[in-house]
């Protein structure tokens, strides 16, 4: 982190009386992992003198749901507001707090109750009602928030057995901190946008650049998928992390058309 970033972290960390566990500067993005059966307060924070949840205390950091299809539908509905404004606000009858919650979230589930849905090997045992059942945790509001949906299957055998051929940690490492880069000098004169994710309508307008051709493609996916406004922004923004990834200044058709791609997940019905 920044060391305005790890200023901020450090003092949510102070209030919530976890700074002594941490030392007197927290310096690594925070990485929170509530289980399935925590509640809305813990996620949110409060209290008589409201302290922050985990929510906050993932700000600038990452909130992982493992077991998301899990969660109470009521305690993920608290999502919504802090994924979409970055910060989270407690009332109580005498005062009104607010904290920071710009966090990214990650999450994992099974396909369906047993958890062989659409596999290749294992038969799944569950009905289109109870699959039906399972995924309505997840409303759309909030499914319209997930920038990245992407389906794991099953490994091969070859490829649990042998080493995995591919990029190491520190060659992706390497490309992404220079799109970070890109990303910093673009945001040089918006010092309160630290990254892609944090773009707003109007900045997308003016560094969201893209041809007729990749225009075409948007609205085509508008009409055919039925995507909000919300959801074009998201694709937008995605669009133009793979483009800093691939170092092109230009959003170009393809980088447009990958985002796309992952915001058209089938939830397995």
């Amino acid at each position: 982190m920044t060391f305005a970033e790890a200023l901020e972290v450090t003092q949510i960390h102070s209030v919530a009386g976890l700074l002594k566990e941490k030392g007197s500067l927290v310096n690594q993005r925070p990485f929170r992992t509530p289980h399935h059966s925590a509640s809305g307060p813990s996620l949110v924070g409060g209290g008589s003198f409201p302290k922050p949840g985990e929510i906050s205390l993932a700000h600038r950091g990452i909130l992982f749901l493992d077991e998301l299809t899990e969660f109470k539908r009521s305690v993920l509905e608290f999502l919504r507001q802090p994924l979409e404004d970055g910060k989270v606000t407690i009332s109580r009858t005498r005062q009104s707090v607010e904290f920071p919650a710009q966090f990214t979230l990650v999450s994992s589930t099974n396909p369906c109750p047993c958890g062989y849905f659409g596999d290749t090997i294992q038969p799944c045992t569950c009905t289109p009602r109870h699959r039906e059942q399972y995924w309505a945790k997840l409303s759309g509001p909030l499914m319209d928030r997930i920038d990245l949906q992407v389906i794991v299957g099953r490994l091969k055998p070859e490829e649990v057995t042998r080493q995995p051929q591919g990029e190491d940690s520190a060659t992706v490492r390497k490309r992404v901190e220079a799109a970070r880069h890109l990303a910093h000098s673009r945001f040089a004169h918006e010092p309160a946008l630290q990254c892609n994710a944090d773009m707003e309508s109007r900045h997308i307008r003016d560094w969201c650049q893209f041809n007729e051709a990749t225009r075409s493609l948007i609205e085509g996916a508008v009409r055919k998928l039925g995507l909000s406004a919300r959801a074009t922004d998201r694709i937008l923004k995605v669009a133009r992390t793979i483009a800093d990834l691939s170092n092109t200044l230009e959003i170009e058709t393809q980088h447009v058309a990958e985002a796309i791609q992952y915001r058209t997940i089938d939830r397995m019905q």
